[in-house]
């Protein structure tokens, strides 16, 4: 109940956004392999932002 109010870090933010694309690049797989392989290089590039943090 205290934790309701408290915002969070840049590093969780970032990491729900890395979730974000590499569910977007699998489920675009099957269907668009050139757009499914820039979203999962845009969610290397998110990591790379956690891994410097």
């Amino acid at each position: 109940m205290f934790g309701l109010f408290k915002k969070k870090s840049e590093k969780d933010k970032l990491y729900e956004k890395y979730q974000k694309l590499t569910q977007e690049a699998f489920n675009l797989s099957t269907s668009n392999r050139k757009l499914s392989d820039q979203k999962t290089a845009e969610a290397e590039e998110i990591m790379k932002q956690i891994e410097a943090l």
